[in-house]
């Protein structure tokens, strides 16, 4: 049997809470919720915390050979997946629009290489990105401040590089 992950743990709070800030649900259904997700072992336990929650799908980028790349005046989303197989990948946020406290990246990169620059005050933690024979340096600040985005960079790079820093 698989566990539930902090991670998923955690998005299906934010999920929760977010969806009592607008109005969908009410302090005993926020309440009930909570409770149910900080208690889950398994998937099943947490998927129907959130089921008819919208918002828990990524923004999916792929590209098998090509280049992902988001500069300039982007909007960036709570959640995103790119995938690429032997492409590079360039996320600049340093000019970017970046609505939430904290983004979640996952990046699943065979050979490619990826570049995330952060705007000034983002932090960043790539502790969840598994890589074999490629490499992961963050030169970012890694403990999440207030007044700046936390990046949460998880992932696979079998073969790949993945470079973190803010904007130069």
């Amino acid at each position: 049997m698989s566990r539930v992950s902090d991670l998923d743990r955690d998005r299906a709070v934010t999920l929760v809470q977010q969806a009592y800030a607008v109005g969908r649900l009410d302090q005993a259904e926020l309440e009930a919720r909570l409770e149910r997700a900080l208690t889950a072992v398994s998937p099943g336990d947490l998927a129907p915390v959130v089921a008819d929650l919208p918002g828990d799908e990524p923004v999916r980028l792929e590209t098998v050979g090509g280049r992902v790349t988001r500069t300039g005046d982007w909007q960036v989303p709570q959640r995103l997946r790119v995938e690429s197989e032997y492409g590079s990948v360039r996320l600049d946020l340093s000019r970017a629009h970046v609505p939430y406290g904290q983004v979640d990246i996952e990046l699943r990169l065979a050979y490619g290489r990826a570049l995330i620059i952060l705007p000034a005050g983002a932090t960043a933690n790539a502790d969840g990105v598994r890589s074999e024979w490629g490499r992961v340096i963050c030169r970012a600040a890694g403990s999440p401040r207030h007044g700046g985005p936390h990046v949460r960079v998880t992932g696979e790079l079998p073969y790949g590089r993945l470079v973190i820093r803010t904007r130069r």
